[in-house]
């Protein structure tokens, strides 16, 4: 199991029966950005990732 892997099995526990707009997690990502900037790069490519069609190429620098 990796670390991320704990975080998300939290995730799931606490807030599985939500259902969230985009909005909102779009909202939470900035504010976690701003929280954590040296993390702004993994954000960006996460909801980079997250809007795109996985039909997509996705190019990383």
């Amino acid at each position: 199991m990796y670390a991320t892997d704990r975080g998300i099995e939290e995730l799931e526990e606490r807030r599985g029966a939500e259902q969230v707009t985009v909005a909102w997690l779009a909202d939470r990502l900035r504010a976690f950005s701003d929280l954590y900037p040296v993390h702004e790069n993994a954000v960006e490519r996460f909801a980079t990732w997250l809007a795109r069609d996985d039909t997509d190429d996705i190019e990383w620098e």
